[in-house]
């Protein structure tokens, strides 16, 4: 042992007090000759211990059978130590960092196993090797380590430090990435320098939605990093509408059949992109079964674990893997670790128990006193070159990785430094807590760990991009920085990418089709949420964004157009002058208008002619202006309804109607009374003379002005916006306001023009030559009939064409009092002159 003398008193005081804080359980263990079962690969002696665990073989029995069959080293596992070497001698070597203290370091040989991980670990914590001075005599020394490196898998680092977290010793692995391992209730003592799957697994799941693919396959590894890092991508990717059509797992010492399914799953899949949550030992084991049945074209996306391993993408020599997208951890360099690396020279000289057997598979080559050389393998002297060697162990680009375990080792040294260099403040409670330390590498990176003990999680997207040369290049095309906001964590780069096949186009992975804008996402029966069919949205419902999962009805007053995606203004429909049908009616208002200003003009010529004046030309002259209004009353149900041509319309109709079936029933009650004066000692007109019609009509017309009046005080007429007659067009009418105004006032024209009909029907047979109640009679008929008929058809109409109905109704009653009353007398006025004489009308002159 190097000589305490080296230590500060107060130093070297302060490491005892650590030391028994964290091991006095192992505080009276004597270093004696015992049969021990475990001694390191690789070992040195110094002033504090570390501890290694990294896997040299893939199997204990390679480790065993090391001399009767070939050995299968794993040159990873030594690259992974050297990186650790390396920073113990850097450290050795610094002035500023633990000055004066030396760094000594036990590695063992995990050999891929868990248990025998567990096992190495317990003699590191526990110190049961055998330990003796230059001077071969036993002594009394304290043999754990202060923390232990490694491992590089997930389950075995969860054994070890479940074994180890009650000795408190830290764990610092360079490669499990685990999410599990984070929890700090179970494992109190285990850090990393490399990122939780936790935000890998979260960052592949975006960059499956980055590039549009929601029906994906996936493959794990079928131990804790593949199952709790698929478990994270499964629960983030149905967060972001990905399905998965299958999720299959496996470890490489599967029977065949197992991989045979798994391929043929594979096969039989529809989804053209599959997620890889692989080890690089488990990928090799897909990709020669890959290659073996041809199963090129699918979209490969890949953890960090396998996507930019050189030794993967050395053997997919049929190009399975091209255009394969994934994450890895970010590129480094460490000034000074390529060298020391490819200087193997000193690990003969540190312990290694093993050196040969590195030697002979590094250099392909046997020492004859080991065992005999084949015919085909050359001797072994020992002084071999490593230039111009190309394997696993020269390849360089696991870098990153070895950063990490330079980093891991940094972090211990800072924390002893910290510690040894801690005043008198310090008490009996000081413990070995790297994730505490915050430093920067001679490189400029920032190391720090979180309180689960990880690092921030930063990755850079790989692309796989083959050369011509027929080697992949792992080319980076983006970044995923997990400290970001949400938004702005994935970034990718300007680079054109290369896809499966060597496309450039990114390939479609999808169940189903995208939902164009105008229909509806619904989910096929049975199947995930990214299986569904497209239907067309329903009139009056719009989509305007592709897989949209629900219409969206429009406002009333628009309407979906044809193809559903957008909404569009309702035409408005009213009875227009521009129309041939309001043109039509418009010309037969105005040709009434016509004909009775004709009449009127007639009569004014003729007024002083016995037929004129024998049917009381004031109130034939009052009902022609009655008439008159009544045909241009229609006018106003034409055009765009407002607030005051809907108070116009019906309002102006009824009183001018009523005014003008009042002249009637003045003129019906004249018949009468004419009849009832030429009766002998009749005194009956004089109490209807011109001044009791006038009044009459007055006060007719007046009962229907005060109805009106009323209807438009409590509830008047009011422009309407029609929108259930017709779907994709607006009725603009006027609504009735008080149903009860309205027909009141049809009621009250109604019970005028039943009253007139009957009392010109009794009065259509008295005996005269010019008998004005039939004509009167007739006028009545129609009127009746036109508004009995017009009830029906008027309730019927749809939209603007109840508004012609009423429109007809108005002038067919007007023309039939018009024609019924006025056309018998023109005729005799302007034709028969003859008969236009007092004695006629009287019945005296008619020849015998």
């Amino acid at each position: 042992m190097p000589s305490t003398q080296k230590w500060p008193e107060q130093g070297w005081a302060l490491l005892q007090l650590l030391l028994v804080a964290f091991f006095s359980q192992t505080e009276e263990l004597v270093c004696r000759q015992i049969g021990v079962p475990e001694s390191p690969q690789l070992y040195k002696d110094g002033d504090i211990m570390l501890g290694g665990i990294f896997s040299f073989h893939s199997s204990w029995k390679d480790r065993q059978d090391t001399y009767i069959q070939k050995p299968l080293l794993n040159f990873r596992g030594f690259q992974f130590a050297q990186a650790m070497l390396f920073a113990i001698e850097e450290i050795n070597n610094s002035t500023d960092l633990l000055p004066g203290i030396s760094l000594g370091y036990k590695i063992y040989d995990a050999c891929g196993s868990i248990a025998r991980s567990v096992r190495v670990a317990l003699s590191l914590a526990n110190g049961n090797e055998v330990a003796s001075d230059t001077s071969q005599a036993p002594c009394i020394r304290l043999s754990q380590v202060q923390a232990i490196m490694g491992e590089t898998s997930s389950s075995p680092c969860m054994a070890i430090a479940t074994v180890i977290g009650p000795f408190h010793i830290p764990m610092i692995s360079h490669f499990a990435t685990c999410a599990c391992l984070s929890d700090k209730t179970k494992y109190p003592s285990f850090l990393r320098t490399v990122p939780s799957d936790y935000y890998q697994s979260r960052a592949l799941a975006q960059l499956v939605k980055h590039f549009g693919w929601t029906w994906v396959g996936a493959i794990r590894t079928n131990d804790d990093y593949g199952n709790n890092g698929m478990a994270t991508f499964i629960e983030t990717a149905q967060q972001l509408g990905i399905c998965l059509e299958y999720s299959v797992s496996f470890f490489r010492t599967d029977p065949p059949d197992k991989i045979q399914k798994i391929i043929d799953t594979i096969k039989t899949s529809t989804s053209k992109v599959i997620v890889a949550f692989l080890s690089f030992m488990d990928m090799d084991v897909v990709l020669h079964e890959l290659s073996h049945n041809n199963l090129t074209g699918y979209q490969w996306v890949g953890s960090e674990g396998w996507i930019f391993d050189s030794q993967t993408a050395a053997m997919d020599k049929h190009h399975i893997l091209d255009g394969a997208i994934g994450l890895s951890i970010p590129k480094a360099y460490v000034s000074g670790v390529r060298e020391f690396m490819l200087d193997v020279k000193p690990l003969n000289s540190s312990g290694n128990k093993m050196f040969t057997e590195f030697w002979e598979a590094l250099f392909s080559c046997k020492f004859r006193q080991s065992q005999p050389s084949s015919g085909h393998q050359k001797g072994c002297t020992g002084h071999e070159d490593l230039t111009g060697v190309q394997n696993s162990f020269t390849d360089m680009s696991l870098m990153p990785i070895f950063n990490n375990v330079y980093k891991g080792v940094y972090a211990v040294a800072h924390t002893l430094h910290s510690i040894l260099n801690c005043n008198k403040t310090c008490n009996n409670t000081v413990q070995l807590e790297p994730y505490k330390i915050q430093f920067k590498t001679k490189e400029g990176d920032e190391v720090y760990f979180n309180e689960d003990g990880d690092p921030a999680a930063k990755y850079e997207i790989i692309n796989w991009q083959p050369t011509e040369k027929g080697i992949v290049d792992f080319v980076t095309v983006g970044l995923h920085d997990a400290t970001l906001h949400a938004g702005k964590q994935l970034n990718l780069q300007n680079r054109s990418l290369i896809w499966a096949q060597n496309s450039q186009q990114v390939p479609l992975s999808v169940c189903s089709e995208k939902c164009p804008p105008g229909t509806r996402k619904v989910l096929q029966k049975g199947k995930p949420v990214c299986c569904y069919d497209c239907l067309r949205c329903a009139e009056g419902e719009i989509s305007n964004i592709t897989d949209s999962i629900t219409c969206v009805r429009c406002h009333p007053e628009f309407w979906s157009n044809e193809r559903r995606d957008a909404c569009v203004k309702k035409k408005a429909e009213f009875l227009s002058y521009k129309e041939i049908m309001g043109a039509l009616l418009t010309a037969a208002s105005l040709f009434g208008t016509c004909i009775t200003n004709v009449v009127a003009l007639i009569f004014f010529i003729y007024r002083k002619t016995p037929i004129v004046r024998a049917n009381n030309s004031e109130l034939s002259f009052l009902l022609l202006f009655s008439l008159t209004l009544c045909f241009l009353c229609s006018l106003t149900f034409i055009g765009r309804p407002t607030e005051w041509s809907c108070m116009l319309r019906h309002t102006a109709f009824g009183i001018t109607f009523v005014l003008c079936i009042s002249c009637v029933l003045g003129k019906t009650i004249m018949v009468l009374m004419a009849f009832r004066a030429t009766l002998p000692s009749s005194n009956v007109m004089k109490w209807f003379g011109p001044a009791q019609q006038r009044l009459s009509v007055l006060f007719f017309t007046f009962i229907q002005v005060i109805i009106c009046v009323l209807w438009l005080t409590i509830s008047p007429p009011f422009p309407f916006k029609n929108f259930k007659e017709f779907k994709d067009t607006i009725i603009l009418e006027c609504a009735l306001g008080s149903a009860v105004g309205f027909w009141a006032v049809l009621g009250y024209i109604g019970l005028l023009a039943m009253f007139c009909f009957i009392l010109a029907f009794l009065a259509r047979k008295l005996p005269d030559n010019f008998n004005e109640a039939k004509f009167i009679t007739f006028s009545m008929l129609i009127f009746c009939a036109v508004w009995i008929t017009f009830i029906p058809a008027y309730i019927s109409s749809p939209g603007k064409f109840s508004v012609a109905v009423e429109i007809f109704a108005i002038l067919a009653s007007s023309f039939g009092l018009l024609f019924c009353i006025f056309i018998p007398k023109c005729y005799i006025i302007l034709l028969k002159p003859e008969k236009n004489t007092k004695k006629n009308m009287m019945g005296k002159g008619a020849p015998k």
